[in-house]
């Protein structure tokens, strides 16, 4: 909640317009009562029904303002929730870049998402509910002081047994997402290794290992779900026991002083405004109030440092250098790969090819340490860049696209030399340039890739890994990106090959199969094939 608010405090502008516009809201909570009272008081029940029906006018046309401001009030929540979830993003990715673990997706999907709803519904009920207190409050006290000592002790009750639940709710709120991404984790292993557990008729064996982590899932969320019926009694004594105890003391109250016309305004303050702010308000901090705290504290916390993915440098003159390197989804589970050995020289064009399952991405992520070895030894150079099928575009201008894994950005002139030997200068230049904003929403899938190329390009990476990176570009504009790469400096590139094309033009291919690995070299030895290797 203390990061929530200093967020909010770092944007006073739109603060204040937000401020501003709520006052239309509050200005019409407190005519609404006002102008019924005088209606009656001094109009209907004083036989003077022009006023009455006057004063009926001025709530109505205040009503009309105030649907105006609410229109701006969203466009102001907006201003203010939509960056905050980028930076989210950004902070998930680049965790999960530093610490991936199965608990990734989660973050960016699920609570990347519940943080940026859950901001914009707070912000929208603790709006609600102070302008519209300070409205009706107002409105009473004006009407008749005495109204004040019926309905603020209640309400005053109500909110202090409201705030005495928050922290419960919130410690099973974490409980709940703890659990969900640990099902996340469990569904993560299970799909990876799909087709192993398919081949070794392990469905059970998978389903009963998954059930666990779902089972702690739906005890959290009934958990949750009775703490949260706690917020009836509140609502009940804060919202609805004021309207019981203005009825029962009308009598003292009319002998006091007050008027008819005063106690059917109190009424509308208490039924329109107060009780249904109050609702919000506690539906707002109780569910969605609680389960911000927890996924910003979730996903701003600095993960646990994970055993490290250790990739020794290979020998010269080698970038990549695998022995009897063996790899499986799961201890019962078929291997992937087993007893590869592979040898890359640095400076070479290496394909790898074969059907889907076969292999590819698992030996791409291998070399690249995403993943670790449950048998042999990869080495490679230290300084790699991988690029996925799925390339990732932030909201963000061009420039940081393409920039932020360089230590030291680049000038634009590079940057732009950079664009146009990958192919993509057309393409910046119809965003807008390199100051542009990106809009992921708005590009294809193979413009992302296109902007995803560049900033491998621009990466100060000698081993460059694409895992069909430009699977959504035509030939020729996948033959542009790959020569741009092979005039590199110093460079090694792995290519996942999608194309026969891609593969006729690398130096080395490795074809997987699932049984064996072939290396052959098509370009230095007319497709000599050489032995072999062990899977």
């Amino acid at each position: 909640m203390r990061s929530a608010t200093r967020y909010l405090a770092a944007h006073p502008r739109d603060l204040t317009l937000l401020t501003l516009w709520s006052l239309l809201e509050a200005g019409q909570t407190w005519l609404l009562g006002y102008a019924l009272a005088r209606a009656l008081d001094d109009g209907f029940l004083a036989g003077v029904n022009g006023a009455g029906l006057g004063w009926l006018a001025v709530a109505a046309g205040a009503v009309a303002v105030a649907a105006y401001g609410t229109g701006r009030v969203y466009r102001c929540v907006a201003a203010l929730v939509e960056p905050a979830r980028d930076a989210l993003v950004r902070r998930v990715v680049r965790r999960a870049l530093d610490a991936p673990d199965d608990a990734a997706v989660s973050r960016l999907t699920h609570q990347v998402e519940i943080a940026r709803d859950t901001l914009a519904g707070l912000i929208l009920v603790l709006r609600s509910f102070v302008f519209t207190a300070i409205g009706a409050l107002v409105g009473l006290f004006v009407l008749a002081p005495q109204l004040l000592l019926v309905v603020a002790p209640p309400l005053l009750a109500g909110l202090i047994l409201f705030a005495a639940t928050l922290r419960p709710l919130a410690h099973r709120q974490e409980r709940f997402l703890a659990a969900d991404e640990a099902v996340a984790g469990e569904l993560g292993r299970a799909v990876g290794g799909l087709r192993d557990i398919r081949a070794a008729g392990a469905e059970h064996r998978v389903a009963a290992a998954a059930a666990a982590p779902v089972n702690a899932e739906r005890a959290a969320a009934e958990s949750v779900a009775r703490w949260a019926g706690v917020r009836v009694l509140s609502v009940s004594v804060g919202g609805r026991l004021p309207i019981l105890l203005l009825l029962i003391t009308a009598p003292w109250l009319l002998r006091q002083g007050v008027t008819p016309g005063a106690l059917a305004g109190a009424l509308v303050y208490l039924t329109q405004s107060l009780l249904p702010a109050l609702q919000s308000l506690m539906e707002g901090l109780g569910t969605t109030g609680s389960r911000l705290f927890v996924v910003l504290r979730r996903l701003l916390a600095e993960p646990a440092a994970p055993p490290p993915v250790r990739v020794a440098a290979p020998p010269d003159p080698y970038a990549i250098s695998l022995s009897q390197v063996t790899f499986a989804y799961g201890p019962h589970a078929e291997p992937v790969l087993k007893g590869l050995d592979l040898d890359v020289p640095a400076g070479t064009h290496l394909a790898i090819t074969g059907p889907s399952g076969s292999g590819k991405s698992t030996l791409t992520a291998l070399i690249a340490g995403l993943l670790a070895p449950g048998g042999g030894e990869v080495r490679a150079v230290a300084d790699r860049v991988l690029v996925p099928q799925e390339a990732y575009v932030f909201s963000g201008t061009v420039r940081e696209n393409l920039t932020y894994l360089c230590p030291r950005p680049p000038g634009d002139a590079e940057t732009l030399a950079a664009a146009e030997r990958i192919g993509a200068a057309e393409l910046t230049d119809r965003i807008g340039g390199l100051d542009a904003t990106a809009d992921p929403a708005a590009l294809s899938g193979g413009e992302r890739q296109l902007l995803a190329l560049v900033r491998a390009y621009l990466a100060p990476g000698r081993l460059v890994l694409l895992d069909e990176a430009a699977s959504e570009l035509d030939p020729a504009a996948e033959l542009r990106a790959e020569r741009a790469f092979r005039r590199r400096p110093d460079t090694t590139l792995v290519v996942v090959a999608h194309r026969a094309g891609a593969a006729a033009r690398a130096d080395l291919v490795l074809e997987l199969d699932g049984s064996e690995a072939e290396l052959t070299r098509p370009r230095s030895t007319g497709h000599r094939s050489d032995p072999a290797l062990p899977l």
